[in-house]
This record gives structure tokens, sequence and C-alpha cells, in this order.
């Protein structure tokens, strides 16, 4: 599956946009980057992988690559600073219409039977501003600094990320997610709190509340990660019950999954 991530915020594949405000007009755009797979994962027998980045604008693309340690605690997404997947090259200079090919390469074995998360970085660099002093009048506009970022999940042997279609692998070793929720009040405002107690992560997305004849969607597309023994909350439309239902498609699995209700 493609992606493509351009100057928006809001799109897939990016988690942020920040704006370095110089002036007020002109507007000088990013370039608009195309990122291929959007969910990479290294196999237990696999010892590199592939990530592409293409350039769909007009302009040389300057991007630098880097992957973090993906970890959640605090009900909140932390990132470290770790050598055990490289990205190379980790600097790309992309020419419009043309393709950079990033391997992702293991260090070392992963711990059997267990998945590692991680975050490839993607920031694009923007060009030098010309010299205001060397112009015939100063050169207003506003920058865009892009940020994307992909997820990369890794696997020791015997746990597998996806099935096999070719059938090479035994499908009892593909982990799947044990996730249940509670409601928790967070400076009095209802929250969901949401616990995956198996051996991969949980992608949610289209997560609906369904209370009273009622469906309400707690966000429209994705809510987020759950990883392997972490909890993550999210705030709800209101007040929960114990009658309360609480539906979403989990990895990006049909049909919808109801969500077990813990204590």
């Amino acid at each position: 599956m493609k992606a493509r991530v351009g100057s928006r915020c809001g799109l897939i594949a990016r988690i942020g946009c920040t704006l370095a405000l110089l002036c007020t007009t002109p507007l000088q755009a990013a370039t608009s980057v195309l990122i291929w797979p959007i969910d990479p994962v290294l196999e237990a027998d696999q010892k590199a992988g592939a990530l592409w980045l293409e350039n769909r604008g007009t302009a040389p693309a300057n991007l630098q690559v880097r992957v973090f340690a993906w970890r959640q605690g605090d009900y909140d997404d932390q990132y470290q600073a770790q050598r055990e997947i490289i990205g190379s090259p980790p600097v790309a200079n992309i020419a419009p219409g043309q393709k950079q090919l990033i391997r992702l390469t293991r260090t070392g074995a992963s711990p059997v039977g267990q998945e590692q998360a991680y975050r490839i970085i993607i920031d694009e660099i923007p060009p030098a501003l010309p010299d205001a002093a060397a112009a015939d009048k100063p050169q207003a506009a506003i920058r865009f600094q892009m940020r994307y970022s992909v997820p990369l999940f890794v696997y020791g042997q015997g746990l597998w990320g996806k099935p096999d279609a070719s059938g090479q692998r035994d499908s009892s070793g593909v982990g799947k997610p044990a996730l249940t929720w509670r409601q928790v009040s967070v400076q009095g405002r209802p929250y969901v709190e949401i616990r995956n107690t198996g051996p991969v992560h949980a992608r949610l997305t289209d997560v609906v509340l369904q209370q009273g004849g009622q469906h309400q969607p707690l966000v429209d597309g994705l809510l987020g990660y759950v990883l392997p023994g972490a909890s993550m909350r999210w705030p709800v439309p209101q007040a929960m019950n114990a009658a309360s239902v609480l539906k979403g498609r989990v990895n990006g699995q049909e049909p919808a999954q109801t969500l077990s209700q813990g204590q």
C-alpha cells in the first residue's frame, strides 16, 4: 500500500507539521512525498526490509531518516535512540519524480517470541533561504518543515506479524492482540483506557461507542496504537456504564471487533 503525504497536516504517515513562520506571504509549500509501505514489518526470518520514498513535488526533496525505539508508558508514546535497526541511507536527496530506497537492517537477533516496535521518523530539510541582502527586496515566506512517521514492527523467532499467503509459515505463530477496556476519569472527564495483554500491537480504527441505542465514534479513522503490555487512554463523548459496548477494527481486520470490558 502507498500513502501520499503532502504539505497539509492530518494526512497518513505523518505525526508532525512544524511551521517556521518567517513572514506572511507568499506561501512556500513543502515537497509532496509518497511513502510505502505504510506498515512495514521485519518477520523473524528477514534480516532487512525496504521503505520507499518518492518525490511527487516539483522541487528536490532533502530528507533525513532516523529509526527510534517505540515504547508506551504513562499512557503516552515514548521514543528512544537505538542501534538495533539501521535505516540506510540516513540522508536522501530525491529529485522530482524520482524514488529512493531506504534499507531497514537489523544489527542482531530479536528476542525469541517477541514483537519490538520502532518509529521511522523522516524529516524534510528545507532549502536555504536566499540572502535577503543580495535581493532587490525582502523575500517574505512561510516555510513548512514536514515530519513523517511510519511504524515498524520487528519479530523474533516463533512469532509472526502477518499471515503468510505462501503457507511456508505456521499460521499458529501469527500474533494477535488481547484487548480489554474500562472507563476512567481524568480531571473530571471520562476516558476509555484500553489495555493490550497480547504479544503484538493493536492498531485501532473506526472505534465506536454503543450506548442506549446510539452509536458515537470516538474519532474518525485511526484512534491509535496499543503496544504489547501497554495501556493507552482516549477521551469519550460521555460517561459509560456496564451496558456500554466498544467496537472497532483491530489491525485493519473486518468485521469490527467487540472489545471486552475489564475491571
